[in-house]
């Protein structure tokens, strides 16, 4: 009881300003040593200097992304539907919710890993691999995606089940651990000095550390079953009561980040007809855009069970104030980023790699694609208050117009009119169009809500 009365304190009676932070904190911080361990692998890959080995991990990083949307279409889905539970007060929905999540999360993510395994050839020529980086990508891939596949997605799928019951610090913990693993292993695995295995053993020290990071959080929810969450079996004869629900709202993020993947190797399809080291150089500026990013992310991950509860309970002026306070933060620090990558590109490039031209490449892709970062510091957000709100159709629209649909053919106009350079300007574009349509999207709903 004293437990649910904590969880019940943050979703209901704690100054907004100390929820969100109480929320968002944690999982910004998760976020950000996410980042950390994904720049481990560029960066020690790129102390190598060899421009192949930091291509063949640019090139997978888009089917690496694909985890993430079938995670998010189990994780988001049901993390969503947990909060608008426990908001209505029915804690036994909720743990119904959370093992039908968990469950078929695992069996998506094995049947995506042996997917792949079949068609890796294919997949890594179709997102940019060529003749010199393709060997070296499949090494990479075959432990983050085909043997630690299932671990990335279980470890971000537990993470939002155990936010969604407002154990926050617990989530950011388990994919805290899992980061800082990432970081020790990759030099021993990398590096001539170690055990010499480049891009591949970037990879496995992936894997390790995502197992690692399952295994907690398994561990952490076997040992507190008095917690919303349950990955009992059992929970699986209620998948056809809630599955439904689930993918209502874990399809728009799921399709977003699917989308990420085909936008993401169109764009490196596109410049790799140049040269390999603008691929190399993308990796990099595709690297330090994310902190941005990641940080967008955290926001909306941990805001969404706070909007969620709140939405359910009927208390629309609060969900507002939470979403208002949490996306300023985000758009703050994107702003901070803008400046700080604007003035110092070259710098912050040439932390990854030493070839010359690499480095040139990626200064000027960096200056341009940076413009993007605060209309996605409100688009993320945006896009999770829909999700909390259990608003579906807005949610989809506002995910395909910044990834997949827009860009694609954007990618073809801009290259004919600024060869190379114009496949940067897409992303600034699409989060601008975006961004008009999420807003008016929330307009409408305001005034349907009511609210201010």
């Amino acid at each position: 009881m004293e437990r649910e009365d904590r969880r019940t304190e943050i979703f209901e009676t704690m100054p907004v300003k100390s929820a969100v932070m109480r929320q968002i904190l944690p999982a910004i911080a998760s976020q950000m040593i996410t980042l950390i361990y994904n720049l481990a692998d560029t960066y020690f890959v790129g102390m190598l200097n060899d421009p192949n080995q930091t291509a063949a991990v640019t090139v997978t990083s888009s089917t690496f992304a694909m985890l993430t949307a079938i995670s998010n279409l189990f994780g988001v889905g049901g993390a969503s539907l947990m909060a608008r539970s426990m908001g209505m007060h029915d804690t036994r929905r909720a743990r119904q919710v959370s093992s039908v999540a968990f469950w078929w999360g695992l069996v998506a993510s094995l049947a995506f890993s042996m997917g792949f395994a079949l068609l890796s050839s294919p997949v890594l020529r179709l997102c940019g691999a060529t003749d010199e980086t393709y060997g070296l990508a499949l090494g990479y891939a075959k432990w983050v995606v085909i043997i630690g596949g299932p671990a990335t997605i279980l470890n971000t799928l537990m993470a939002n089940l155990t936010r969604a019951q407002g154990s926050a610090l617990t989530a950011s913990l388990g994919v805290a651990m899992g980061g800082v693993a990432n970081i020790i292993l990759d030099p021993f695995f990398v590096l001539p000095q170690f055990l010499d295995m480049g891009a591949e053993g970037a990879g496995l020290a992936t894997a390790i550390s995502n197992y690692m990071a399952t295994a907690f959080f398994v561990v952490y929810t076997l040992r507190h079953r008095d917690g919303v969450v349950d990955i009992s079996p059992r929970g699986i004869r209620y998948t056809k009561k809630h599955i439904k629900n689930i993918l209502a709202i874990g399809i728009p993020s799921a399709v977003q980040h699917a989308l990420t993947v085909v936008a993401v190797a169109a764009q490196s399809k596109f410049v790799s007809k140049y040269t390999t080291q603008a691929v190399a150089a993308l990796g990099i500026v595709k690297k330090l855009d994310q902190l941005p990013l990641y940080f967008s992310i955290g926001t909306a991950n941990g805001l969404l069970p706070l909007l969620a509860y709140n939405h359910a309970s009927g208390n629309q002026e609060r969900r507002h104030r939470a979403f208002v306070l949490g996306t300023s933060i985000s758009v703050g620090f994107a702003l901070l980023c803008l400046a700080a990558y604007e003035a110092f590109a070259p710098a912050l490039t040439g932390i990854f790699i030493q070839d010359a031209e690499t480095r040139r490449y990626a200064a000027v892709f960096l200056r341009i694609m940076v413009t993007a970062m605060p209309m996605m510091a409100v688009c993320y957000p945006m896009i999770t208050q829909f999700q909390a709100m259990g608003r579906a159709k807005e949610s989809l629209i506002c995910s395909v117009l910044r990834k997949g649909v827009v860009d694609i053919p954007l990618l073809f106009i801009m290259d004919g009119i600024f060869p190379l350079y114009g496949c940067m300007m897409v992303q600034p574009i699409v989060d601008s169009v975006a961004l008009v349509v999420a807003v008016s999207f929330y307009r409408r709903i305001q005034r349907e809500n009511k609210v201010n």
